[in-house]
Formats: structure tokens, sequence, C-alpha cells
């Protein structure tokens, strides 16, 4: 079956009202920079759906795979097309229903007889497409409720429309409709799951990693690039700003007792990123702190580490259990990069017993004996920045 189009709702973006037209324009531009690879791909957005179509048959096999991960997508159909004529209708309809597995299924037809200017109308095409589909498959049996198959038929004066699958999308709204943050990407299991329900609302991301070789290896950086590539699946790029962190780690743990050390650590990453949001213009930081996760995790120890910033401290999975976490990156495809055993340097200097609840005064006693700022300063100016995906590396395979 060759299909000639591809139907797109919006789903949560026809709840808009005079905005509508900017989420629908970052939802295009999403699919045209995420299939930037399809030569022949052309996009028409219309107020309540948009058409996208490809004259490669393996393109439009492309489309079908890949739009599940956009965000702001709530549902497509594969469309098969031809000329608004009865006869070839019924054919194409039969033709749509053969891709289906419809054995046992229960059926519906349904028209929407754009073209009032059509010889027939909407209950008399009802019966001869119904009836000419359950003819040829007396299999299936008809069911007006809940149907498992619908078959939609629409008229319009050039051409009659035909499909029967509808393929969920993620929903959500078109990343980049929202805004920009910077998400604080480890190698663990948490930041890119935070990373992907801030995208699910429309944040466009960068993201920032702290990265001590010889204390890290070079394994550990390429996993946090794989998550990064991940992340930018869903509707737009991802930058990645690696930080050389080293000459900084090593001072906090000269100068601060160890059972606060992980606290200091946390708020010099903070104070990195902030100055990088900034420099990037993005609104917020985004982090997959989790309460009572670890020990930098109480509320105590958030307080202490807020204190650094005046910035929104973006937290999307504050309530969640690992449990759900775990689940949620298996689903993303991030789980089995997260496990990797490739440590990150929040682990490399983690203190055997940290303290869960730090004094602020203490913690800025502690690091008042070292001026940070031009080591700051350094480490933000040297830092790598990376795109994903990365164009010259990119193939079908990687993007299923």
């Amino acid at each position: 079956m060759k299909w000639t189009k591809i139907l797109i709702r919006y789903g949560e973006l026809t709840t808009k009202g005079r905005n509508r037209k900017q989420f629908i324009e970052s939802l295009r531009r999403n699919i045209k920079q995420t299939f930037s690879d399809l030569d022949t791909l052309k996009i028409n957005a219309e107020r309540d759906r948009m058409f996208l179509s490809a004259n490669k048959e393996e393109e439009m096999e492309q489309l079908i795979k890949r739009l599940p991960s956009v965000f702001g997508i709530h549902s497509f159909s594969p469309v098969a097309i031809c000329e608004p004529e009865l006869g070839k209708i019924k054919e194409k309809a039969v033709e749509v229903m053969e891709t289906l597995e419809y054995e046992g299924k229960s059926f519906k037809a349904t028209v929407k007889r754009s073209d009032k200017s059509f010889p027939l109308e909407t209950n008399e095409l009802l019966q001869e497409i119904g009836g000419f589909v359950l003819s040829k498959f007396p299999e299936i049996h008809v069911q007006m409720k809940k149907p498992d198959i619908e078959l939609i038929v629409e008229i319009r004066k050039e051409a009659a429309f035909i499909m029967a699958e509808v393929i969920p999308g993620p929903g959500g709204m078109p990343v980049g409709s929202n805004g920009k943050s910077l998400l604080m990407l480890s190698g663990g299991i948490d930041s890119p799951v935070a990373g992907y329900f801030m995208m699910k609302r429309g944040v466009k991301i960068d993201a920032i990693h702290f990265h001590s070789p010889p204390f890290t290896s070079e394994r550990s950086k390429e996993k946090v690039m794989d998550l990064a590539e991940r992340l930018s699946r869903f509707g737009s790029e991802v930058r990645l700003h690696v930080i050389p962190f080293t000459k900084i780690q090593q001072e906090i743990h000269r100068q601060v007792p160890e059972n606060v050390s992980m606290t200091s650590t946390r708020r010099l990453m903070l104070q990195i990123a902030d100055e990088v949001r900034d420099d990037i213009g993005a609104k917020a930081i985004v982090t997959g702190e989790n309460l009572g996760q670890v020990a930098s995790q109480t509320l105590e120890s958030l307080t202490a580490i807020n204190a650094v910033t005046s910035t929104p401290v973006l937290r999307p999975l504050i309530t969640f259990d690992k449990l759900e976490i775990i689940d949620v990156a298996k689903k993303i495809d991030t789980y089995d990069i997260s496990i990797l055993p490739y440590e990150d340097c929040c682990t490399i200097f983690t203190p055997a017993s940290p303290k869960t609840k730090p004094k602020l005064e203490k913690v800025e006693f502690y690091e008042g004996f070292t001026d940070f700022s031009e080591m700051i300063s350094e480490a933000i100016q040297n830092r790598e920045i990376i795109t994903f995906p990365r164009k010259e590396e990119q193939s079908f395979e990687d993007l299923l």
C-alpha cells in the first residue's frame, strides 16, 4: 500500500486561542528540523490539522516510524488518496483495510462529505462504502460504538481521503513553544527523564555536564553525549555544554570538610549553570533532583544549594519514586545508557557520611577560604559545546 499523506492531529494545541498559530508553527518547524534528512518532505499546516507528504515511499515509512517521538502531536494517520468517484473510493477503502490486522475485529465506516456537490448524501455513502467493505471482509462485524477499526473517508472537491489507522503521538506541546531552560545532565537515570518532561511541556533545552578528567573517563562523557542525542529525538536539537570541572572539584576537596563537600560541589555547579544559563538566554535551570533520594536532596540540602541563585530551579521529578523514574527512562530509551558503569564527577568524591541537614552559614564559611570566581570563569570560558543530533553521524537506524 502506497500512502500519499500523513494526517497529524494537534490534540492540546486545539485548546489554544489567539496564539494557536504560533504553537502550530513551532510544531511545523520542529517536524521540519527532525526530518531534515528527508529530501522530499512537504508540510501543509492548517488550523485544526497538518498534512505531511513525501515523494519517496521509504521517506513516508520513516515519517510513520519516527513521528511518535515528536512532542505536540496527539495522533496521526497514514492517508490514501484517490479520485472523488464512488468506484475508486470503494477500491481504495479495501486497499486501506488490507493494511490492517482485521480478522475478528469490529468495524465502522465514517464519511465526511466536505464537497456538498458530491452526488450521494452522507448516509448513502456510508451504506455504499460500508457494505462494499463488509462484502470483501466477512471476518469483520459492524460495531458503531468504539469499534476496533474506524474507516474514515473524507470527500473533497479535489480528491477523496481514506484512513483507518490512528497512531498515538507523545502529546504535550511543541518543543520551543514555552521558552528555554538549561538542564543539568549527569550520566544517571534521573536527569534525562527530567529533560524529557520539560520538553514535553514545550521547553527547549540546552544541557550542561560537568566533566572531571582524569577522575572521570572519556567514556563517561560519551555516555552523556548519547543521552543528549536521545533527547534530541523529541522534536528539537539539544546543545550540550561540557564544563571542565577538575580544578574546582579538587579545590573543594582540599578546603571543605568531607561531610559537606557534596553540598559545596552542587552549589558551585549551580553557580556555573546559572552563568551559562544567562549567557544562552535561558529562563530557568532544570535538575533531576528527587526529594529525599540522596543526602544532597533533602529540603535542608536543597535550601543550601539554592542559596547561590535567584534563578528558578525546576525539578519535575521532585515527588517521583525511583521505580516511576526508571519506568519512564525505559520508555524513552535512556535507561540502558544511564546504567552503563562509567562514573560521573558527583560519584567519584562522594563522602562516606554526607550531612543530610547542612547549615548554610557553615557551608559558606568553609567556601570562603577560596575565591572560586576566577576558576568559575575559566571553566565557563573553556567549555565544549556539542549540538545534537550530529548531522554527520546521523542515520536512519540512530533515529528509530
